[in-house]
């Protein structure tokens, strides 16, 4: 089992997410926005973070790059999950570290799917 942290400033979305992680068999760990997921993935160095972009205090794409840069937290994949799905978006994100990219709204499969593949 592997903890997942889910990272999403609407509550509905974070608890959304967290029923498909749990449901798949790992352990959620949730924040509502950049600073607090980065507290949370270096106290608990998550096999995998699901990150919301549009979101107060710290968003997504500094918090992608904040993680990518720090030893503590770059072999983290990041995986960030927003309706920012242009091209532009998806290339920005990749450049700030993000390994993958889910649009919202999301699918459960499609979540499953990217637990599957970095949770193995």
């Amino acid at each position: 089992m592997s903890t997942i942290l889910v990272v999403d400033d609407a509550q509905t979305d974070r608890e959304l997410m967290a029923r498909v992680v749990n449901a798949s068999g790992h352990r959620a760990l949730i924040a509502a926005d950049g600073k607090e997921a980065i507290a949370l993935a270096k106290q608990h160095k998550p096999s995998l973070i699901f990150l919301d972009v549009v979101m107060p205090v710290m968003d997504g794409f500094a918090t992608c790059r904040q993680l990518a840069k720090d030893p503590e937290t770059a072999s983290i994949p990041v995986v960030l999950v927003t309706s920012k799905s242009n091209e532009s978006d998806i290339f920005w994100g990749q450049k700030q570290g993000a390994r993958d990219h889910v649009a919202k709204p999301w699918e459960s499969r499609r979540i499953e799917d990217l637990i599957r593949r970095y949770c193995p």
